[in-house]
């Protein structure tokens, strides 16, 4: 079977195709809880997302209860946040992408899927032996192409030969120094869906720092109405 996928994915830019789309679907929807861990302190934060490929995403704060409510919203390349307490809404500036999302290690451009990694970067394989968490991986270069506008300077990522599931993901800023890098664990079958359930973001510049997303529930390739991505039901409960 591995040999099999091997000469199937010729090129790297197929293998990350097909390993975006195993978490990502043509759309999707997820109840998922997300734990940032530190030295002082645990946070934990649950949320419901809607997602249509790169395109449009809404996310709301079900827990804490205090932020229960609050929501994120992308269309295209635009980003709103409504702030369910003082019922204002915020539009997020695009030099904003890269800042944290509600205080966790993952950034608004995570959270919404601004970035296309076939688009908007250059890839080679730089190793068809690696071996992350006992599987046998191949290990991608990503360097963005001139002139696009992204996140990071550098990404490596790691796929399993045996399913195109993402093993590892490091990120380097333009210095060359690796900020973060997330593992992948819990592979289990969620809808007849083969996935890891637990996505977890270690900080590399804040030692002892990470957060762990856990999917609770999903499903891909549903109907969503196209309706739920607009500033009018930002603002409905």
């Amino acid at each position: 079977l591995i040999l099999i996928n091997c000469l199937y994915a010729q090129t790297p830019y197929e293998i990350i195709r097909r390993s975006e789309e195993k978490i990502k679907g043509k759309t999707s929807y997820g109840v998922i809880e997300m734990v940032v861990s530190t030295q002082e302190f645990t946070r934990t934060i649950r949320m419901e997302g809607w997602w249509v490929g790169n395109e449009k995403a809404l996310i709301e704060i079900k827990y804490p209860k205090k932020e229960a409510g609050n929501k994120t919203l992308k269309i295209k390349n635009e980003l709103w946040m409504y702030l369910r307490n003082t019922e204002s809404l915020i539009k997020i500036p695009p030099s904003m992408m890269l800042q944290s999302w509600n205080g966790s290690d993952f950034t608004y451009d995570d959270l919404v899927r601004e970035t296309n990694l076939e688009r908007d970067y250059d890839m080679r394989i730089l190793s068809s032996s690696d071996t992350i968490n006992a599987a046998l991986t191949w290990k991608i270069e990503l360097i963005p192409k001139p002139e696009t506008p992204v996140a990071w300077a550098k990404i490596i990522y790691w796929v399993r030969k045996e399913d195109y599931l993402p093993a590892r993901i490091d990120y380097y800023d333009e210095r060359g120094n690796l900020v973060r890098y997330m593992e992948f664990y819990d592979i289990k079958v969620l809808h007849e869906r083969k996935l890891p359930t637990r996505w977890v973001m270690y900080n590399n510049i804040e030692k002892g720092r990470k957060t762990e997303v856990r999917l609770i529930d999903i499903k891909f390739d549903i109907k969503i109405n196209d309706r739920i991505f607009s500033l009018k039901e930002l603002e409905k409960r």
